[in-house]
């Protein structure tokens, strides 16, 4: 009889343990929407450092879990 609830009690645990893993598989995560991008920034632009150079304007990139500036700079042509 012991042998009997042994066994008994090895099978429920065993019937627990894949319940929760094929609970557990069935779940995701949903990353949520990313908000709109906001208005960009006015920038001022002042003389190039020297002959060559073009301005890159600034963009929004987003980071994580927000909107965030990059501001714009001067890039050799």
């Amino acid at each position: 009889m012991i042998v009997c609830n042994l066994q008994l009690t090895k099978l429920r645990t065993a019937l627990v343990g894949v319940l929760c893993a094929s609970t557990l598989s069935a779940c995701y995560v949903v990353e949520p929407g990313r908000p709109p991008q906001p208005a960009p920034v006015a920038e001022v632009i002042g003389a190039p450092p020297a002959p060559g150079y073009k301005w890159v304007k600034g963009h929004y990139r987003w980071e994580a879990n927000h909107w965030q500036w990059v501001p714009g700079h001067w890039r050799v042509v």
